[in-house]
């Protein structure tokens, strides 16, 4: 049996993560899936569209066999931090290959790149202020383009494993769909794609399965902006939360009062060395309270969410070789920042997740065969 992990945030679970399943079944057919799932608060700094109870229900019924959570103190930060937790929790459950999505599907390019960025001897050309991140790279290692956001999500997966020298096999699926695209109509497109259409008003039950699109819970932009202005008002340690940098606590505070809008109060942020995804992702830290000290905390504990019966008897014959325990530890302040996103999650979706936190029971889903399967 090859023992396959995956990694996903699933906002909203789509036909293209349909795919991504269905193609590793394909590629390994005695596969026993584990994905790692990002919950309710996302790496991107964007609210959740589906619970995390309702994204493990999903997964299992679309053939996951165990469902584990990244907790959010990580899921929310940058894509190498993201990404080493993530692969952290695949190594404790012994995952042989991670299969990702990839615009390149160039596996031994990528490799190639996770290496060079992690040569002691290598440095971004910063001379060239006015590129993002991903030309930045690009320009620094003397590639032609700029490198796409799935791929970069590859690149810190494998640099992940090269850190840890886990025995992971990185392995690539290519991606059919566009990241930035939010005008496409295929039966296949990318979830902020959907996400555009959705704020838009514009059907989108074409994009996802039946079961996805129900469970689909819009949040409270209103109320999120407001707590958000509330907390920079009000604290007066804001360089103590991840990626508040030195200094720019001060225009955090000045901005504030000159914002009529999340959007508008994101843009007066914005600058060449501040791009928008990353303010937004600063902005979610301090709605959490993540604090950096605590940005790097070890993993103490594995999270199970759910588990199909063919994931339960993996779970139980083989859990005494997994390097991190299965039960959560009630005082660990990983666990305490996770009753605290379910909590502010409700407050924004009126869900009940954190009686899910708190009842800590995971979801089961019968393995059945295929034709029982397709009847369902």
């Amino acid at each position: 049996m090859t023992v396959v992990g995956l990694i996903a945030e699933y906002n909203p679970f789509h036909n293209g993560h349909k795919y991504h399943i269905e193609k590793i079944k394909e590629l390994y057919p005695d596969a026993l899936l584990i994905l790692v799932l990002n919950g309710y608060f996302l790496e991107r700094g964007e609210i959740s569209l589906l619970s995390k109870k309702d994204k493990t229900a999903i997964a299992l019924a679309h053939g996951v066999d165990i469902v584990v959570e990244l907790p959010t103190l990580f899921g929310t930060q940058a894509a190498d931090i993201f990404a080493l937790k993530s692969i952290e929790i695949l190594q404790s459950l012994g995952v042989q290959k991670i299969v990702f999505g990839s615009e390149s599907n160039q596996v031994d390019k990528l490799k190639k790149i996770a290496s060079q960025e992690l040569d002691p001897s290598f440095t971004l050309k910063k001379e060239q202020k006015n590129l993002s991140y991903p030309a930045l790279l690009a320009h620094s290692l003397q590639i032609d383009e700029p490198i796409s956001p799935n791929d970069l999500l590859g690149i810190s997966y494998i640099k992940a494993i090269l850190k840890m020298k886990a025995p992971i096999e990185a392995v690539s699926i290519k991606r059919t769909t566009d990241y930035h695209d939010t005008t496409s109509c295929n039966a296949v497109v990318s979830a902020s794609n959907i996400r555009h259409k959705l704020r838009e008003n514009q059907d989108i039950s074409k994009y996802l399965p039946a079961v996805a699109l129900q469970k689909i819970t819009p949040y409270n932009e209103e109320l999120f902006w407001n707590i958000l202005k509330y907390k920079i008002i009000t604290d007066s340690h804001l360089e103590e939360y991840i990626d508040v940098v030195e200094g720019l606590e001060f225009k955090l505070k000045k901005e504030i009062y000159h914002a009529s809008s999340l959007d508008e109060f994101i843009l007066k942020l914005k600058s060449k060395r501040y791009t928008y995804n990353r303010i937004k992702r600063m902005l979610m830290h301090i709605f959490l309270g993540h604090l950096k000290k605590d940005a790097l905390l070890p993993i103490d504990a594995i999270h199970i969410l759910g588990f199909s019966s063919k994931g339960q008897n993996y779970l139980h014959e083989e859990k005494k070789n997994f390097t991190l325990p299965l039960k959560r530890i009630q005082q660990s302040p990983i666990y305490q920042y996770e009753k605290q996103a379910a909590f502010l999650y409700d407050l924004l979706t009126k869900t009940n997740s954190l009686a899910f936190e708190m009842e800590n029971k995971p979801l089961f889903y019968p393995t059945v065969c295929s034709n029982e399967s397709n009847q369902k």
